[in-house]
């Protein structure tokens, strides 16, 4: 079963590579070593599945603009 993320932080490790904390809703916590070029990937592949996604996130419910029932 899929965990739930509850925050995360990138921190710069001083030699070209980056630690990146992962804390789930049970504040268990992943760390792992990247570089520039993975999060790169990481921040493209993000940005690309949240403007496939732009639409639906962004549409107005009718009952929340105030629509009426049929």
């Amino acid at each position: 079963m899929a965990k739930t993320l509850a925050q995360f932080s990138i921190t710069p490790s001083g030699d070209g590579e980056y630690k990146l904390h992962l804390e789930d809703e049970d504040g268990d916590t992943l760390e792992f070593t990247a570089q520039y070029e993975q999060l790169d990937l990481i921040v493209d592949a993000i940005d690309e599945q949240l403007n496939n996604d732009e639409d639906e996130a962004l549409a107005v419910d009718d009952d929340e603009a105030g629509g009426k029932d049929d």
